[in-house]
């Protein structure tokens, strides 16, 4: 029965795959939309009796392979965190399907879409399953090589391919972190089992490891190689570049990245082996430090964008800074928490911009918008829905987790913990900010765009409808539903899926913290709704009235300067990419050019490789030939003279 969950959406791609074309576009929809609602309900039936009933379900099924004492067993772990991790991937999945089949309804590679949007789940589906390593390493690639396919869906367009690609690339770099760190664990360890290395791990927190000349703990080092895998794949500051990019894809497919597959594997990773990094303190304050400075550095850099998916893809962004500083806190319930409810209206705000870019003629540009609110009443009651439950507005879904990583941070009393509590306030701030801001440039106000984009504006077809009015419902009441089991105190839903940090967790602290901590977060949120309105609504034209202030004040020419700088630079993304561009990017490509390209390639394997190894021997052949004279003397001397220095070759040895 558990395993149906995984090959409901295998089954969908292979019948796609081999025989899609017989079922056509409405068929092929069909059998993919029924496997992913299938594999939903084995979800919730896994989540009651392994959550609910509190029965762990653990199966291995055949080895995998085995070399010497490495031993991979093929089987799945089935505890709570995988359980709520299975109802969050197949209920947003579900409803994906079903919204792309309207969405994408005039493409003529549907089939293909639904194909790679099911393969896409599958392999996220084996990732939250894995019971080792190695498993959740090939869920890990397979989500990675998924994310390409979709994201260069419409590989006509150059900008897709490219975006595809760097997606990929950047990746890599994570990929190789976590690959690193899987293997010193089989070196520590001598196994790749979850279970295993939770059990075994507090025998190696005083144990040492020389690297690279330093001594370094070896959990500390192992907790940093797999933490490299979660900033590439959760799109951390320093490796995020990727995720912007990403939203070339069709809308779905950014949902569904963004959601419940892609970007959520780094943090289902920390919370796998919240052990292993629960049992290296000084590590944690890497994670809450990078933590911290993502949820600042997104939320500020979506304030300053014009691409409607891209404020929402910085946003995403932030949020993950969320969950990773709550997990570098301890708060690894609080991190789940909010992973499910982030995962509900981060959903709901991607498909309602999907039905508005779709309605104003694929028009992705907010500052082309206005005067939408009319035209599209129930995109703009869903898009409100999903902003205000980003924002945390009281009693919405993100209100309850949000808030409750934040108090969490500032009930430690200890420095990281105010850190991030005062930043992550900042970050709340910038969330409202850029909501409110997105919210009046494309609802209210007059229409700034081409007349012409909106003639037959409708609202969404009913699918699309059906799916946008089930995300709005859960991202409303799905935060206090289940706020008593995931974070309630003395609930024991999560087990030991978990680290030490759920039973170390301080609740008490959590509720004697001042009230004025506690109000900070929604001071701010409040404060940035109503400066996103009032900046919007009244200052429009403010760097056009700074621009021609300088004529009449010569000291505002450096004001000016100074504002159109800060704007430029927070515009650019803090110019990550110009940067990495220039420093890195350039330098490797003529470094793979003039070295590996010219000294490698064509010079030394041309030389002594196959190519070369043929011409000399060519050329030997060649020389033997001309050898060939039939003259007994030059015979006789020749071979006079190659006894000689034989003779003197042997004496002198």
């Amino acid at each position: 029965m558990y395993l149906l969950v995984l090959y409901f959406p295998i089954s969908s791609v292979l019948l796609l795959w081999l025989f899609g074309r017989f079922f056509g576009r409405i068929g092929s929809s069909i059998i993919a939309i029924t496997n992913c609602f299938f594999a939903l309900m084995v979800s919730l039936f896994c989540f009651y009796e392994v959550c609910l009933m509190q029965s762990v379900c653990y199966l291995t099924c055949f080895d995998w392979f085995k070399v010497s004492i490495l031993n991979f067993s093929w089987g799945f772990l089935y505890d709570s965190l995988t359980c709520v991790m299975l109802i969050v991937v197949t209920a947003i999945s579900c409803l994906v399907h079903l919204y792309s089949y309207d969405y994408m309804n005039g493409d003529p590679f549907l089939v293909r879409f639904m194909s790679y949007l099911s393969l896409f789940t599958a392999f996220m589906l084996f990732l939250v399953t894995a019971k080792n390593f190695a498993q959740l390493f090939l869920g890990w690639e397979g989500v990675g090589i998924s994310s390409y396919l979709l994201i260069s869906f419409w590989f006509t367009r150059q900008k897709a391919v490219k975006s595809a690609l760097k997606a990929v690339i950047v990746n890599r770099v994570g990929d190789l972190g976590l690959l690193i760190g899987i293997s010193l664990c089989f070196f520590f360890f001598k196994s790749l089992d979850f279970n295993f290395i939770s059990f075994m791990a507090s025998l190696y927190t005083v144990d040492d490891f020389v690297f690279f000349g330093f001594s370094i703990s070896s959990l500390f080092l192992i907790n940093l190689f797999l933490f490299i895998g979660v900033v590439g794949k959760s799109a951390q500051v320093g490796l995020h570049t990727w995720l912007p990019d990403a939203m070339e894809g069709p809308t779905p497919v950014s949902a569904l990245i963004h959601a419940a597959t892609m970007v959520t594997a780094g943090v289902f990773l920390l919370l796998r082996c919240s052990t292993l990094f629960e049992l290296s303190t000084d590590f944690l304050k890497v994670v809450v430090v990078v933590g911290g400075l993502t949820s600042f550095f997104a939320a500020v850099v979506g304030a300053f964008q014009h691409d409607l998916k891209k404020i929402i893809a910085y946003s995403t962004c932030s949020q993950l800074g969320y969950m990773v500083f709550a997990c570098g806190l301890s708060n690894f319930q609080g991190a789940i928490f909010h992973l499910s409810n982030h995962a509900f209206f981060k959903a709901l705000l991607f498909l309602s911009a999907g039905a508005v870019i779709h309605a104003v003629s694929d028009e992705q540009d907010i500052r082309k918008m206005g005067g939408l609110v009319k035209l599209l009443p129930l995109s703009y009651i869903c898009f409100l829905i999903g902003s205000l439950a980003l924002t945390g507005f009281p009693f919405l879904t993100g209100f309850y987790s949000k808030d409750f990583i934040l108090e969490g941070a500032c009930s430690l009393y200890t420095v990281e913990g105010f850190f991030v509590f005062f930043i992550g306030s900042t970050a709340a701030f910038f969330t409202a900010f850029y909501s409110m801001r997105l919210l009046t440039l494309v609802f209210f106000g007059k229409f700034n765009g081409y007349k012409g984009s909106l003639v037959g504006v409708h609202e969404s077809p009913v699918y699309m409808t059906f799916v946008l009015s089930i995300l709005a419902f859960l991202s409303i009441f799905i935060g206090f539903m289940c706020k008593d089991m995931f974070v309630g105190m003395g609930s024991s839903f999560w087990g030991v899926s978990l680290g030490f940090g759920v039973i170390n967790w301080n609740y008490f602290e959590l509720e004697l913290i001042p009230v004025v901590y506690k109000m900070i977060p929604l001071v701010f949120s409040f404060v940035g709704l109503f400066l996103g309105y009032v900046a919007v609504s009244y200052f429009k034209g403010f760097f056009i009235y700074v621009l021609s202030v300088k004529k009449y004040v010569n000291f505002s020419v450096f004001i000016v300067k100074s504002v159109i700088f800060l704007y430029t630079f927070f515009n650019k993304k803090f110019c990550f990419d110009e940067f990495y561009n220039k420093y890195i990017v350039l330098n490797f490509l003529e470094f793979g050019f003039s070295f590996m390209f010219r000294v490698i390639d064509r010079g030394f394997v041309e030389i002594f490789g196959p190519l070369g190894s043929v011409r000399i021997l060519t050329n030997v052949g060649s020389t033997v030939l001309y050898l060939q004279n039939g003259k007994l003397s030059f015979y006789f001397s020749t071979m006079f003279y190659g006894l000689v220095l034989i003779y003197v070759f042997i004496t002198i040895l």
